[in-house]
């Protein structure tokens, strides 16, 4: 247990340490949230979207899961993507994975990783299918990997925009643009590798025409 007290102690002393640099600093915080931003990404710890972007807190409207996924059936991400666009009148919305990604690395395995996991890495499989001729085509299983990681990326923003909460803010307000992205754990780089701005074209089975 020593460790979980040990976060407690450095949270007063980086407490401390804030109001030595600004004493009005988290007077000021209390009262900001106005992101343009919102940020899907990985749950690994290695990824604070913060701190890899230069940002401060409000700055960027923050969601992360496994594998940064955005499945049509999650309410937890669809609620945070309907006040994101909604209420807070995002800008940009940017799906950010990362190199090296456990579960990424984990849905090309045919382990049984139990029941939930299964489930939640079905849908990498899916993209992996989707794309199984160019990366079997990848003899390198880390470079196999990194493509899956940034096609993974593709079709989670792809799904994105399936959603009636953009298409909405797309047909209303020209907004907000949708932004896939993969972050360099070894450089701490970030690489854009696909981009929708609002309103570009969907496939039209996944269009509503009343909206």
């Amino acid at each position: 247990m020593e460790s979980i007290y040990k976060l407690l102690n450095d949270n007063k002393e980086w407490a401390a340490g804030q109001l030595r640099l600004d004493p009005e600093y988290f007077e000021k915080l209390a009262h900001l949230q106005s992101p343009e931003f919102l940020w899907i990404g990985c749950s690994d710890s290695r990824v604070p979207a913060n701190e890899i972007t230069g940002t401060q807190p409000g700055e960027i409207f923050v969601h992360r899961n496994i594998a940064n996924l955005v499945i049509h059936t999650d309410v937890n991400l669809l609620s945070v993507l309907e006040f994101a666009v909604v209420h807070l009148r995002v800008k940009h919305v940017i799906i950010c994975g990362h190199y090296g990604c456990g579960g990424i690395r984990a849905a090309m395995t045919n382990h049984d990783y139990k029941q939930v996991l299964n489930m939640w890495l079905r849908h990498i499989k899916d993209v992996y299918r989707l794309h199984r001729e160019e990366l079997e085509a990848i003899g390198d299983l880390e470079k196999r990997a990194d493509r899956l990681t940034e096609l993974n990326v593709r079709e989670q923003v792809l799904h994105l925009s399936k959603t009636s909460i953009i298409q909405k803010a797309w047909n209303h307000e020209q907004r907000p643009h949708l932004h896939g992205w993969v972050y360099g754990l070894k450089d701490g780089i970030i690489k854009p590798v696909f981009l929708m701005n609002a309103g570009s074209p969907i496939d039209s089975l996944y269009q509503y025409d009343d909206i």
